[in-house]
């Protein structure tokens, strides 16, 4: 699903841009604090109704304009699409082919977008939210109906943690176990299934990157030898107590081991950084290979916290993936960038977008 054109108006920094992209690969070069970076957030924006950068969506619109707009142009299945995405501080309206779009699930199917950025280490230091953020994504991408199940579990979750902080009696609160259940048994199954397809990959790429493959376990967010239902059991005197739901998939992690160290705790960041990009390439190959559109990439600063050999390798294999690929970098002279060798190139300042010839 590649991105032929990219608009953009009142975008942080950026007062207007329109950019015709080339389909594999968009090298976007300019000083610090030139719009860069904005230039990638606005493609982020608009395959994911979200920023990389922040969660208050009304900070990115410019200083003294009421509104941003991004709007794209892509080609799937042979055919061209437009998209659009307005947001002003009452909320977004996005529209895709001249019809609206009924919300972020159905746009991330039209326009799937990664991103490796100078935080991306986060994925390997933060906390198990990141992790499940990056495999329900997965997931989603590959299992239509995962969408369904876990809206289901998160809807019975809230139910539940709702009667148990407001103290209802025992039969309402446990009213909402079934659906819980049920839905949170079926997360699980389609989470476990990708795990098993996506980790090979992972190993893979990890292994040319760092010199040894991560290995993966996911940690399903109630042991091991019991069902849900009877965690559920086992925990309720804790839940009531505190008012909380403490077992189930929104308990899962993934545990990142290098060698017999902990990759969150014990490398240093740019491992980290080689480590977290490891998980989203591996899991862009493996999609590819089970059937999900492939997802645009986007590469800020890629040679932040990194030095010229690893920055090398990993340029090697963000080429080799199938993915339209969108980088930006200080200096496009770089000679770890001769692998990039045609597609189109742009350079910003003072969040100005010019096409290089």
């Amino acid at each position: 699903m590649s991105l032929l054109a990219l608009g953009i108006e009142d975008f942080r920094c950026i007062e207007a841009a329109e950019l015709e992209l080339d389909a594999r690969c968009n090298l976007v070069s300019g000083p610090n604090a030139s719009g860069k970076t904005s230039l990638l957030e606005a493609i982020y924006i608009l395959g994911r109704g979200r920023s990389f950068r922040t969660a208050q969506t009304e900070t990115l619109i410019r200083q003294g304009r009421p509104t941003f707009m991004v709007t794209g142009r892509q080609v799937a299945a042979g055919r061209e699409r437009a998209l659009g995405m307005r947001f002003s501080r009452t909320g977004f309206e996005v529209r895709a082919g001249g019809r609206p779009v009924s919300g972020l699930a159905e746009l991330a199917t039209l326009f799937p977008v990664q991103a490796i950025d100078p935080e991306v280490h986060r994925l390997i230091e933060g906390g198990p939210a990141e992790r499940r953020r990056f495999l329900d994504w997965g997931v989603f991408h590959v299992e239509p109906t995962f969408v369904e199940h876990w809206r289901r579990f998160q809807r019975a979750l809230r139910q539940r943690n709702a009667a148990l902080k407001a103290g209802q009696p025992a039969t309402a609160i446990r009213a909402w176990e079934p659906e819980l259940v049920e839905a949170g048994e079926t997360v699980q199954s389609f989470r476990v299934r990708y795990m098993s397809a996506v980790e090979p990959h992972i190993r893979a790429v990890s292994e040319r990157l760092l010199g040894s493959p991560l290995d993966l376990s996911l940690h399903r967010g109630w042991a091991a030898e019991r069902s849900l239902t009877e965690a559920l059991a086992a925990s309720w005197p804790r839940d009531v107590e505190r008012g909380l739901t403490h077992v189930g998939p929104h308990r899962a992690d993934i545990a990142v081991r290098y060698g017999d160290q902990s990759a969150r705790d014990r490398i240093s960041r740019g491992q980290q950084k080689l480590a977290a990009a490891s998980l989203l390439l591996g899991q862009l190959r493996a999609d590819a290979e089970l059937g999900s559109s492939v997802a645009a990439l986007l590469v800020d600063d890629p040679a932040a916290e990194l030095d010229s050999a690893n920055l090398e390798r990993l340029l090697t294999e963000i080429v080799g993936l199938p993915s339209q690929l969108f980088l930006t970098v200080l200096d496009a002279s770089n000679s770890a960038l001769a692998g990039l060798s045609g597609g189109a190139r742009f350079h910003v300042e003072h969040g100005k977008v010019a096409r290089l010839l």
